[in-house]
């Protein structure tokens, strides 16, 4: 069967800059928290690989540029690091401007529809010492920061992402000890969430002031939940996963309200959330259209087997269990289910219950440890397993997209092996190998049958 993709689709993938750009105290550049949580803990990152140790793009884009367009993209997403833009959150780092712009045209001149993040995971130290998101008091230097991008680089960029799923930032910092500050509390949690959509829709209201070029949007992460059974208790379980890690942002950004269970549901178990009475008349004018998924898995949850321990503290997990489904395939390296109807399955919920806003997948890929086990004689990483996930998720999108789904571009998690936040280089996810010691690169065997994808606009079978 052949499954050819619409006209003018966009085919690429994904960097993120604290992960690729290095130099992370150079030319003025200020700490964020990976900085910081290296500084303190380099015991907690895999082979004590930090944020200082990526691929060098701060002095090397042009060849990863390059890299990119050699297997075909049409389309590629990055992000700008706030604490080097701006180290001391008001002045402007003119050797950051002169880097990001060069970057950019590098991508732009060779035909890519260039995607921006404004925030992925990288809040400066010096804010996040005084709350991060979780104080109010961050929005303002934040929309400062958003706006200064807009000015500087909108000539180069054809859609702002605000968010990389936001939630995991949250979860990262104030719930899973993933991040510094390394916390595990409801409350903070919560206002970051309340504060992120707020900001979010304050960016997006200077933005439409502004009348820059481009699209604005986000980017979040989607693992489609599914419920054990139909029994009342495992589909509460699954309503408040649901409530906690989607309908919190998706419901303000896409139909411009907050959730009022969601916001009930953080109060009834100690939330303290601040709610100013413009921040509603905000939020729901200035909703988006353009949206980013990032979709890997599925996330298949019971009701808890026990009665959660009174004094432990309330998490997002403490509502919900995991649940392993009997025959599920798996990608051991990860601990991920492989599952691609999820990924049909979120598309047509976004559809349906959204208004099927202009969709790209901003992420999807697999991740595998130790990929020197599957060289060939000639030295190439065979990695069939990495092709046939592709494929898979790549079915189920043109199936979504047959029946109306407005998606219009695939991003892979991602093009090279890079630095990644929640294990380094321990499961390489890319096209191409890249040798952290030397520096070298090669084309996997799957940089040969995606480069063959782009060209023909899809692929047979």
């Amino acid at each position: 069967m052949k499954y050819t993709f619409p006209e003018n689709f966009k085919w690429g993938s994904a960097v993120w800059a604290q992960g690729t750009e290095g130099a992370f105290d150079k030319d003025g550049k200020a700490p964020t928290v990976w900085d910081e949580y290296y500084r303190l803990s380099p015991e907690r990152f895999f082979n004590e690989v930090g944020p200082s140790e990526t691929l060098n793009w701060y002095e090397d884009y042009e060849k990863y540029a390059q890299l990119a367009q050699d297997i075909g993209h049409n389309s590629f997403r990055t992000s700008i690091l706030w604490a080097r833009l701006l180290p001391d959150g008001k002045t402007i780092n003119q050797k950051a401007v002169e880097f990001y712009r060069n970057m950019f045209q590098s991508f732009k001149e060779r035909g890519m529809e260039l995607s921006i993040v404004l925030y992925w995971f990288d809040m400066p130290l010096m804010f996040e010492k005084q709350g991060g998101f979780t104080k109010r008091d961050v929005i303002e230097p934040f929309v400062y920061y958003c706006q200064k991008c807009f000015e500087l680089f909108s000539d180069y960029v054809d859609i702002w992402y605000i968010y990389n799923e936001p939630i995991v930032d949250v979860m990262f910092k104030y719930q899973n000890d993933m991040c510094y500050p390394n916390l595990l509390d409801w409350n903070l949690a919560s206002n970051a969430i309340y504060h992120m959509v707020v900001a979010h829709a304050k960016v997006v209201d200077v933005f439409k002031k502004g009348n820059y070029q481009g699209k604005i949007g986000t980017v979040l992460n989607h693992g489609h939940i599914y419920a054990r059974s139909q029994h009342p208790a495992d589909l509460l379980a699954k309503h408040r996963v649901e409530l906690m890690m989607q309908l919190s942002y998706e419901e303000p950004l896409l139909l411009g309200k907050v959730n009022e269970e969601w916001l009930a549901f953080v109060k009834e178990y100690g939330a303290h959330i601040e709610v100013h009475e413009e921040d509603a008349s905000f939020i729901a004018n200035n909703t988006i259209s353009v949206l980013g998924l990032n979709i890997y898995s599925p996330e298949r949850v019971k009701c808890p087997t026990y009665q959660r321990n009174s004094e432990a503290p309330i998490t997002f997990d403490s509502f919900s269990e995991l649940y392993i489904m009997h025959g599920r395939q798996m990608n051991t390296d990860r601990g991920w289910e492989i599952y691609p109807k999820c990924l049909y399955d979120t598309l047509i919920l976004m559809k349906e219950k959204y208004g099927n806003p202009e969709m790209r997948i901003t992420e999807n890929g697999m991740g595998i440890q130790d990929e020197y086990r599957f060289r060939n004689k000639e030295g190439q990483i065979q990695d069939d397993y990495r092709i046939d996930y592709v494929k898979k998720h790549l079915k189920w999108a043109h199936k979504a997209i047959q029946e109306g789904v407005n998606l219009v571009g695939y991003n892979m998690w991602s093009f090279i092996d890079l630095w990644s936040p929640s294990n380094q280089f321990k499961n390489c996810y890319g096209f191409y190998e890249y040798d952290l010691k030397s520096g070298e690169t090669k084309r996997k065997k799957s940089a040969d049958w995606f480069e063959y994808v782009t060209k023909v606009n899809g692929f047979e079978e």
